[in-house]
């Protein structure tokens, strides 16, 4: 497999992006190393650190995911999909709350869990967990505030200056919620084996992972009927990325995490969301072929 980092490189350089991956065969340990030790901006990645969290303070009866939440329109972080495009009242139990968060990315939706979990707790879970490299600084409502403070007066039109974009903090993983490639594998490979959180709630975290709606990403590269993948996308002024679990019918499982920058600050770029998929599947390809599983 010496030579599929390059491979995988090159795709990257193909589709205009610089990027980090790592690949892990969540069985036999098997891995694959892209730049995968590299720190990186989680964006919306990070829901999956607190959606593990809540589970893990449900699981020791600290909260009831069943608990119903108000979501009043006032103060909803802002975003473009769920609670945070809604003009009404809700009244929502936290698990759904949570389905929102992970199907849609619905970031007033994650900020209504974290005022619930605390960016404290979300921490700790995953310092337990060992992802060192993984530490949450913002909520999403304080994520996007930096970037309008960043941007300046001019607002969202400046996100097309490359200057602007070179001092967005919430592109520095230094000052904004970040993580590395293989810390996110290792998150995912706890969550399958149910070393997480309990079996009960390590199921409900797979469940909300599998009903993600975007398939332009990571599923891209398993176009499948028997080729199952949980993901969740996180996206930024130039950030794409995403994270997830594919599994084969032959009982394959493999962690995949994927971080993409480009200098294009457009919002659609057909090929950048498609290059996460080649990479994965290059990746997952060659751990197959080294297991003796096509």
């Amino acid at each position: 497999m010496t030579d599929v980092p390059a491979r995988i490189h090159a795709a990257f350089a193909e589709a205009g992006v610089t990027g980090r991956l790592h690949a892990l065969d969540i069985d036999s340990g098997a891995q694959l190393d892209a730049g995968a030790d590299q720190p990186v901006c989680t964006a919306s990645v990070h829901k999956l650190c607190l959606l593990v969290a809540l589970h893990e303070q449900a699981a020791a009866g600290r909260l009831d995911l069943g608990e119903q939440v108000e979501c009043p329109p006032a103060g909803r972080t802002a975003g473009p999909t769920g609670l945070a495009a809604m003009l009404d009242s809700a009244r929502l139990s936290l698990r759904d709350i949570a389905y929102l968060m992970m199907a849609v990315s619905d970031n007033a939706a994650a900020d209504l869990l974290l005022h619930r979990v605390g960016l404290d707790a979300v921490n700790r879970t995953t310092a337990r967990l060992g992802l060192t490299r993984t530490h949450a600084v913002h909520t999403f409502g304080g994520l996007l505030a930096t970037i309008r403070e960043d941007a300046g007066p001019v607002g969202v039109r400046a996100l097309a200056d490359p200057h602007v974009i070179a001092r967005l903090r919430a592109l520095d993983p230094a000052r904004t919620n970040r993580s590395t490639p293989r810390d996110m594998t290792r998150l995912l490979g706890a969550v399958w084996r149910d070393e997480a959180c309990t079996p009960e709630h390590g199921a409900a975290v797979r469940r909300l992972l599998g009903l993600q709606v975007w398939p332009h990403r990571l599923a891209a590269g398993f176009p499948f009927d028997d080729v199952h993948v949980a993901g969740k996308t996180g996206s930024l002024p130039t950030v794409r990325n995403e994270v997830g679990v594919v599994e084969y019918p032959d009982g394959g499982r493999y962690a995949v995490a994927v971080f993409t920058r480009t200098p294009n600050p457009a919002a659609t770029l057909p090929a950048a969301d498609a290059v996460i998929g080649t990479a994965a599947r290059i990746a997952v390809d060659a751990l197959r072929a080294g297991r003796g599983t096509g």
